[in-house]
């Protein structure tokens, strides 16, 4: 079976069947030249097992020659390009964000305050005031919604308090939001903090969703809470995939309940965008937000993102034309309409669209390296990221079940949490390991260049990110932690 036969076995909803070879380098390397997508990797910088153990900088870069070495005193295994699981925690740098960078910095250095207004010739960015617009268009596909629906502003937990300000509006009757057990626990902060803003008891007010059993939470028991608490919820606010487990939540279906009962709905994606498949104006989701370090590898604490359902961004001048009606938010100088917004007056006329949500001058630094990264989206789509995401985290179960199966030990050595439905999921595996091992194995992987998110007690997070990883590099992690097992 090739590739694409088994991109179409699991977007059917059968199991991949993978081949007794399936263990061997030779299978690997054959859906790796199978791979339409596999000219991306080059796209980006990715550690070496060299660049790994350096503690000062010295003003090279991983894989690039520097004075005819690379990497560490220049060997061959030192400069070998590291395992880079761990995409869903920082993504990998792309090579483009150096270039519109530089290109920021050539435009501030050359022409100043004016950068705000000028459209530089051979500079891969538009004028400074115009960027999170660019950003927006260029995320259509990334998040499934018009570029009106989307917005580059501030950062996750930041949006999140800016959304919930216009969508929280609690009374004495409904007042309650249903969230998840383990939030991340920022969004545990946000959410606790708005209620008590609002005068509320969050022990009444927070109402948390159990898992089922082990991690996983059911549609089903999320339905039933929506269910319980119908009448007395003002916001449902859910992960689109749960950081830990993995677990990839059914969006439309969840959604479409709870607004049948008059539950406004929100998102957290920060792990859904750029790693699954969305469809937020077709869903009809109120609003969500995402970060931009994660999947979308714009780099450390990059400027965030923000959906806000078009009905929500109207401006209705019909009544005044010096006073439109619009949705109450939070309002601050950046969301006000461009064309006015000079005019230095006092009254506020927010930009049709999420765009009239935003508060502040956005750094222009922060997205020209969402610009870079959202570049690379642009030469693919979600739906060819998705399709090889599958095979590729479908291949990674299979190799663990067999090292499972394999060790003959009378306590397996550990139980993947993530659902086992690959439509259920992301590309993340989340391996809950027999207690006591996680330091040992975290550091065998650290020693072979591989980096792989650990979440104590127990649970190691495995992402294979499609922009960059391999079958191959599925096959090699699987060897070291053989190796990290005794096996």
């Amino acid at each position: 079976m090739d590739l694409p036969a088994f991109v179409e076995r699991l977007r059917s909803g059968a199991p991949p069947k993978f081949p007794a070879d399936a263990d061997s380098l030779q299978f690997a390397q054959k859906l790796d030249s199978q791979d339409s997508l596999r000219h991306l990797r080059d796209e980006f910088i990715l550690p070496t097992k060299g660049s790994l153990k350096k503690r000062a900088l010295d003003g090279t870069i991983p894989g690039e020659l520097n004075n005819g070495t690379n990497g560490v005193n220049g060997t061959a295994s030192e400069a070998e390009q590291g395992i880079y699981f761990v995409g869903n925690s920082l993504g990998a740098q792309p090579k483009a964000v150096r270039e519109y960078v530089l290109a920021q910095l050539e435009t501030w250095a050359s022409v100043g305050v004016n950068g705000h207004f000028l459209d530089m010739g051979k500079s891969p960015l538009v004028q400074w005031q115009d960027i999170a617009e660019d950003c927006a268009r260029r995320s259509a596909d990334l998040v499934g919604a018009s570029p009106d629906e989307i917005v580059y502003m501030s950062t996750l937990t930041v949006n999140l308090h800016m959304m919930m300000a216009s969508f929280y509006k609690p009374d004495a009757k409904r007042h309650k939001v249903i969230l998840e057990w383990k939030p991340f626990p920022s969004d545990h902060y946000a959410i606790e903090s708005q209620i008590v803003w609002h005068g509320h008891d969050p022990a009444k007010s927070m109402i948390k969703i159990e898992p089922d059993n082990d991690f996983i939470i059911s549609t089903e028991k999320v339905l039933a809470t929506i269910d319980e608490h119908a009448d007395s919820t003002a916001l449902i606010l859910l992960p689109g995939i749960q950081y830990y487990s993995g677990q990839f939540f059914d969006i439309p279906r969840i959604t479409a309940y709870a607004k049948e009962r008059g539950i406004v709905v929100g998102w957290d994606l920060a792990h859904a965008a750029g790693n699954v498949e969305l469809k937020l104006h077709d869903w009809d989701v109120d609003f969500a937000c995402w970060c931009t370090y994660k999947y979308i590898n714009a780099g450390p604490g990059s400027t965030a993102g923000a959906f806000v359902h078009e009905k929500y961004g109207k401006v209705d001048f019909s009544n005044d034309a010096e006073n439109p009606t619009y949705r109450p938010r939070l309002a601050g100088w950046y969301g006000g309409d461009k064309r006015v917004r000079f005019n230095m007056a006092n009254t506020f006329v927010p930009t049709a669209g999420a765009a009239g949500y935003q508060v502040s001058n956005p750094s222009a630094l922060d997205l020209a390296s969402v610009a870079a990264a959202l570049s690379i989206f642009n030469k693919t789509s979600m739906h060819e990221l998705r399709s090889k995401a599958l095979v590729l985290t479908a291949y990674a179960e299979h190799l663990l079940d067999k090292i499972n199966a394999e060790s003959n030990a009378a306590q397996p050595f550990f139980k993947i949490i993530t659902p086992r439905d690959p439509a259920r999921r992301g590309t993340q595996l989340s391996v809950l390991l027999r207690e006591g091992l996680l330091d040992s194995i975290a550091q065998a992987l650290e020693a072979n260049g591989v980096m792989c998110d650990k979440r104590k007690p127990d649970v190691l997070r495995v992402a294979p990110v499609p922009l960059y990883s391999r079958f191959e590099d599925v096959w090699k992690f699987m060897q070291i932690l053989r190796g990290a097992l005794g096996l």
